[in-house]
């Protein structure tokens, strides 16, 4: 029992993401002997899950299932590596006696982009401060004045630099509660903020197939978890020595640098979603899934990551299998992935995910690249329609400017796209007069 190991770990966040991700890691250590302590999970908001999770001791079960080299997986897990769960809102005793056990070694989190947040009025006197770094910094000082040592601190948020903003935070937090030069110091040089970049798509409680899967493991689960197969961790600094993931056979890469990966994963995962979906749509197709299926989508999929993308970004043979694997996830016959739902906001996704390649792609190359600027001739051609789904100024002016007047609103695009109305005007053209099928065969000829 999980309750028999020492407590090494405090994770804030209950949610499936960290359940399906960090969780399985730290079961996944546990069983190959290489980590023989346990997780506190502290709920980071005053509503949340832990209630439930407690009926069932803190143990639930976790499904990974997708493509893997070709070959389908279907993996369960059964985790019971949470020792217990606290909520700092009814129990900041317990939240508080945390500091004083000197075996915690790891901090964890996942508090949503918006956990990582200074908050001027929370007081060192609030049980608990309201803000997750609040919280954290309450915490710490406890610990400081106990003369005991810091924390490697993994932040999980979707944000860039997340450790080094959650740092940010909590040295806010030490000055407005004047808690003095010393305690700064403390947290400095005894803790490490590490940022992460993590890449799972973690897609919750099965609510479909909930029964089913009960039925498959002979128990009842409320608190049951699904995933992908994939995954990546990528941790800014080195502590393997005491967090074996490398060792452990997972994707885990420990760096000086986490920027070079979130830009890979931002050009060519998310890259590859945002230039599909919108053309896929408009050609009559409903889910990612359907659009690997399908000959001309997936064949000009793989031209905008393998042509494209990846030439520009650095062809390499780790960038390569990177750009493999996406196929695979795409395709993961488990998850049933609506193109409208990644179509929301898709000018600003465009922006930020496409848009640098395109023009990177014309330095480079002198000319631009195909498959991308289709994409954004599809991508105008879809915020015509109804099932845009965007900031409402966006969606007027999309639906009546002309292509030129689109391509030279700099407040969407951060420039004017102007050098680009020849070639985004022949695809928009062309997808307006021949429809999607036929411009998918003139982009592919």
């Amino acid at each position: 029992m999980s309750m028999q190991r020492k407590e090494t770990v405090i994770q804030f966040g209950e949610g499936g993401f960290l359940r399906g991700f960090v969780d399985y890691f730290f079961q996944k250590l546990k069983e190959k002997e290489l980590f023989d302590g346990s997780v506190v999970v502290v709920q980071p908001i005053e509503k949340g899950m832990i209630g439930e999770l407690n009926k069932q001791n803190c143990e639930y079960n976790l499904f990974l299932r997708g493509i893997d080299k070709g070959e389908v997986v279907d993996e369960h897990t059964h985790i019971d590596v949470i020792s217990r769960c606290i909520n700092p809102y009814t129990e900041y005793e317990a939240y508080e006696k945390l500091a004083e056990n000197p075996d915690f070694r790891f901090i964890v989190s996942n508090t949503t982009e918006a956990g990582i947040e200074f908050v001027s009025d929370n007081k060192l006197e609030d049980k608990p401060a309201k803000s997750f770094p609040g919280k954290l910094t309450q915490l710490l000082y406890r610990r400081f004045l106990l003369g005991l040592k810091g924390f490697i601190i993994l932040s999980c948020e979707l944000i860039d630099h997340n450790g080094e903003e959650l740092k940010k935070c909590c040295m806010k937090y030490a000055d407005l509660w004047n808690l003095g030069e010393e305690f700064k110091t403390w947290m400095e040089t005894e803790n490490d903020f590490c940022s992460t970049l993590v890449d799972r798509i973690v897609t919750g409680f099965p609510r479909e197939e909930h029964e089913a899967l009960c039925k498959r493991i002979g128990e009842q689960d409320n608190m049951m978890d699904t995933a992908e197969i994939f995954h990546l961790w990528v941790i800014q600094g080195d502590h393997e020595d005491e967090l074996p993931l490398v060792k452990a056979g997972y994707n885990v890469i420990w760096t000086d640098n986490v920027d070079p990966y979130k830009k890979r994963k931002v050009r060519i995962l998310n890259g590859a979603h945002t230039s599909m979906v919108l053309g896929a749509h408009l050609y009559g197709l409903e889910t990612v899934g359907e659009c690997l299926k399908d000959e001309k989508v997936s064949a000009l999929l793989k031209k905008c990551i393998f042509e494209e993308i990846i030439p520009t970004i650095g062809d390499t043979q780790d960038n390569r299998n990177f750009g493999e694997a996406v196929l695979e996830r795409f395709a993961n016959p488990f998850i049933r992935h609506l193109l409208l739902s990644i179509a929301l906001n898709s000018v600003s996704k465009f922006k930020a995910r496409v848009l640098p390649t395109i023009l990177e792609y014309k330095e480079k190359y002198g000319s631009y690249p195909q498959g991308l600027t289709f994409s954004l001739a599809a991508l105008i051609a879809f915020y015509r329609t109804d099932a845009a789904n965007d900031g409402e100024e966006i969606v007027a002016f999309m639906k009546e400017a002309s292509v030129a007047d689109i391509l030279k609103k700099e407040e969407y695009w951060g420039q004017d796209l102007s050098p680009m109305l020849d070639v985004v005007q022949k695809w928009y053209d062309c997808i307006e007069a021949e429809g999607m099928e036929k411009a998918y065969g003139e982009v592919l000829a």
